[in-house]
């Protein structure tokens, strides 16, 4: 599996303006046949948000219900379903935890394994007693959990979940580069995270905005696999609107161009300790 990459796509995240890019999806239709073109174009894992009817963040778990169904309806789709954890402002407990424990086709959840100030905007607080809530949902539903890190403080957070027995082996780390208020989306970050990641994880990262490109290129060198997406990135190039598929294709031909091959559904699976598909 060595030469295996997993391409993750983030298809719309809570924040991503469709007025500034009309390819965002927004409604469960919109976000399924996201994920089927991703799919099909590519990517071994989709990350699901939910908008409302205003196009803001959600997590009405009626909405997730519906995309899921909507992507399971395409019979020959085995592509894994990872839903966030924090897609919405001003958010309860149980507002974050009632789709993973109310839709079983949920495979793999976000874990933000720290606190920190989002921007100049907002708190994005993430509680030990929140964590170790969500850990233990994850843990009873076989639930993976995408464990983000946007800043080395919560690497040592990680260990800490790992040691404890909150978060079991193989960690699967998402590294999040360029939100402001973590770490600036730079090669020598990334490189550190690297350097300092829990033993025998698994890990990905990704760039957010102009930074999305270098940020790849850098975690194929280094041997991980890589996210994109309109959640992260509204652009290809400065100026030219993407779409999910259209920059899952281009990850596509960057791995092969670095002698790779994106990993399957099915091998995704198998490199993250999830248990297979049956279609």
């Amino acid at each position: 599996m060595n030469d295996k990459v997993i391409i993750s796509c983030a298809l719309t995240g809570a924040w991503s303006p469709k007025e500034k890019n009309p390819a965002v999806p927004c409604t469960p239709q919109e976000i399924a046949d996201a994920a089927y073109e991703s799919w099909q174009a590519g990517a071994a894992v989709v990350h699901l948000h939910m908008r409302d009817d205003k196009g803001n963040g959600s997590m009405d778990i009626e909405k997730f219900r519906e995309s899921i169904r909507l992507i399971r309806e395409h019979k020959d789709c085995d592509v894994v379903i990872n839903c966030t954890s924090s897609g919405a402002a001003n958010l309860k407990e149980e507002d974050r935890l009632a789709h993973f424990i109310g839709i079983p086709e949920i495979e793999m959840g976000s874990c933000d394994i720290g606190s920190f100030n989002w921007g100049d905007s907002a708190i994005f607080d993430n509680s030990p007693a929140f964590l170790k809530k969500l850990c233990d949902v994850y843990d009873k539903h076989d639930i993976k959990p995408e464990v983000e890190i946007f800043d080395y403080g919560m690497l040592g957070n990680t260990k800490h979940y790992i040691k404890n027995g909150y978060i079991k082996n193989p960690v699967w780390c998402q590294f999040v580069l360029g939100v402001l208020g973590g770490m600036d989306a730079t090669v020598e970050n990334l490189l550190y995270l690297v350097n300092h990641r829990p033993e025998g994880s698994v890990w990905s990262a990704l760039g957010i905005g102009t930074e999305h490109l270098p940020i790849m290129y850098a975690t194929l060198a280094l041997g991980g696999h890589i996210r994109v997406g309109l959640e992260d990135n509204l652009y290809m190039s400065r100026g030219v609107k993407g779409t999910n598929p259209m920059m899952v294709e281009r990850a596509v031909r960057v791995v092969k161009e670095f002698g790779k091959q994106p990993a399957t559904p099915a091998e995704a699976r198998e490199i993250l300790g999830i248990k297979p598909f049956v279609l």
